[in-house]
């Protein structure tokens, strides 16, 4: 169903552009969001006019410069990766990998900051690329920490992603799962998300409530049980230190 607020039908417009479906016709705008021409061409001249998207020359609509432009700003404002970058750049230079931040909203988890120190980093999210929530160390990291009421629909959503990678067969296996993950302060995945990779994550917390995650990946060919329990440490560490120089920001 389309919204009726002109605000809610722009944003719906923007959403379509996916990295699975980059560019968009008029004719295909339509049909997907039920618009009609005179109101989708006017949506168009507005997002053109200012740089949202841009013609390309098949008479299709792409993401245009604009997008660019507050990627940047977000880079020089956001007070998480201004305090996290430290610890990427020492986790990086002391393991063989990639260092990362994740924000969450809604269902998705996006990388904000990475820094990689392995010749072929063992990470398939650079900054910008949206991740789904039920696969991997970071997003068990953060649903970990969730209030039940905003955890259950997660679970029920992911819950066959989860059994995939051995992660519960029912609803309780799960919770009981992330219970531990909970208790451990980090999570730890195989394989998930990467093929080859091991991920070791713990969330960053505003008040114990997790709005973001502390990575590193490493090639499988470099863990070993005690390598896994040492970066575990240091990332649980370095994350609490995060999310107390968040809170401190904030007060």
């Amino acid at each position: 169903m389309v919204k009726a607020n002109s605000q809610d039908r722009v944003l719906a417009l923007l959403d379509l552009f996916t990295e699975t479906r980059p560019q968009w016709s008029p004719e295909e705008l339509m049909t997907e969001l039920g618009y009609t021409r005179p109101t989708l061409y006017r949506y168009l001249k507005s997002l053109k006019d200012t740089g949202f998207v841009m013609p390309t020359r098949n008479g299709r609509f792409a993401l245009g410069p604009r997008v660019v432009e507050m990627d940047y700003l977000s880079r020089r404002s956001d007070p998480l990766i201004a305090t996290a970058t430290p610890h990427l750049e020492r986790l990086s230079a002391t393991y063989p990998g990639t260092a990362l931040i994740v924000r969450w909203y809604g269902d998705k988890m996006l990388c904000v900051a990475s820094i990689a120190s392995a010749a072929a980093p063992a990470s398939s999210y650079p900054r910008g690329r949206p991740m789904a929530m039920g696969r991997g160390a970071i997003a068990r990291s953060i649903m970990a920490f969730l209030p039940k009421q905003r955890l259950m629909p997660l679970v029920t959503r992911y819950a066959d992603d989860l059994r995939s990678v051995g992660f519960g067969d029912t609803p309780d296996d799960i919770l009981a799962a992330l219970k531990r993950v909970r208790r451990a302060g980090v999570a730890v995945a195989f394989g998930e998300v990467t093929a080859g990779a091991v991920g070791i994550a713990a969330p960053i917390l505003d008040a114990s409530y997790p709005i973001a995650s502390l990575c590193i990946t490493i090639g499988g060919q470099h863990a070993n049980g005690e390598l896994i329990d040492r970066i575990s440490s240091e990332v649980r560490e370095a994350a609490r230190q995060i999310s107390a120089a968040a809170e401190d920001d904030a007060m």
